[in-house]
């Protein structure tokens, strides 16, 4: 049964109506005691004392009738609704472009449609994510940072006040930024809760990461970010890179699942609440393997690395590498590309 929003009777509201209309009570004392009108009282005990005892257990004698009228003389007919219906499925057109196919107008054509049910497109089917694994740890890291608003006193999620001062209003507590980098392999994590996400607070963060890497003797050799501009146009990190040997590859634009591991090491710090220290190691490593690394997987083949299901991981697909900033002389907005247009002008 479907309500609308001003309803002030729901199905047990009007049960209990009718229960009282039957103990004696009269109709404007129950619509007094229900606050509702004394049609509204007669209403449902009318049709509460005309249902049968079936309709009685089961409630459907109060339940909302349709307000759809039995006779409707002017409705379009069946073979009419038919024909608009299979001109929509061959065709896919909306109800301006029916209607000169139709010869219908198109208030009449979306009428039909939506009653038919077929008013808007079916949504296509998601891709299923392809999940994969590089084969030794080190050939991929995924880094990310998400940002948390500060606090000075638990919420009323905690407390159960909502109530807040203008000083409260007016104090800004800031913000703190969680960076993580995990390795695609051993997922092994590390992870710093840092004052901002500026390119030299990037660069000094991923350079601290690849120094605690190669104390577990993991050496690292391409590292996956998103295209935020704190790692995509930073110069310091891209002279990082280059330096050690580490190709910086970027997620698809729109494809956050890409780097779905390191998003999911910074969702970390929200569930494991407040922490003592301000750098936290997500040391999620597994038992050495046969490739003798000393923080791997088992000897076995996992589940994401059979030869038979080589995944987008191992193709240029996945990843791309960074882009160098244009030079001002041939960007769009730049004053050589401005000149070289007013020649053309002239």
């Amino acid at each position: 049964m479907k309500l609308h929003r001003n309803a002030k009777l729901g199905l047990s509201g009007r049960f209990a109506l009718v229960q009282a209309r039957e103990r004696g009570l009269s109709v404007r004392e129950v619509a007094r005691r229900f606050s509702v009108s004394p049609a509204t009282v007669s209403r449902w005990s009318c049709r509460w004392q005309a249902a049968s005892e079936q309709e009685r257990r089961s409630l459907a004698c109060l339940f909302d009738r349709s307000s759809r009228p039995q006779r409707m003389p002017r409705l379009l007919s069946a073979s009419e609704q038919n024909r608009i219906c299979a001109a929509r499925r061959q065709s896919g057109w909306g109800p301006r472009l029916l209607t000169a196919r139709t010869g219908h107008p198109h208030s009449t054509i979306s009428k039909v449609l939506r009653r038919h049910g077929i008013s808007r497109p079916t949504r296509p089917a998601r891709d299923q994510g392809r999940r994969y694994e590089w084969p030794c740890p080190g050939d991929l890291l995924h880094t990310d940072w998400t940002q948390y608003a500060r606090f000075e006193r638990p919420g009323h999620a905690v407390t159960g006040d909502r109530s807040s001062t203008a000083a409260d209003k007016r104090a800004k507590v800031g913000y703190e930024f969680a960076h993580a980098v995990v390795d695609d392999h051993s997922r092994l994590g590390y992870a710093e809760l840092l004052p901002d996400c500026r390119a030299t607070t990037v660069t000094g963060f991923v350079e601290r990461a690849l120094a605690f890497y190669a104390s577990k003797g993991i050496e690292a050799r391409r590292l996956m970010t998103d295209n935020h501009w704190s790692y995509v146009r930073n110069r310091s990190l891209r002279d990082l890179l280059a330096g050690r040997g580490i190709r910086h590859l970027t997620t698809p634009k729109l494809r956050p699942q890409v780097n779905g591991r390191s998003s999911a090491s910074t969702r970390r710090w929200r569930g494991s609440g407040p922490t003592g220290s301000a750098t936290a190691l997500l040391d999620t490593g597994r038992p050495p393997c046969h490739t003798g690394c000393a923080t791997t997987t088992s000897a076995g083949r996992t589940a994401h690395s059979e030869p038979s299901h080589r995944s987008a991981a191992f193709t240029t697909s996945v990843g791309r590498t960074a882009r160098r900033r244009r030079r001002p002389g041939v960007h769009p907005s730049g004053p050589a590309w401005r000149g070289r247009r007013a020649g053309r002008r002239s």
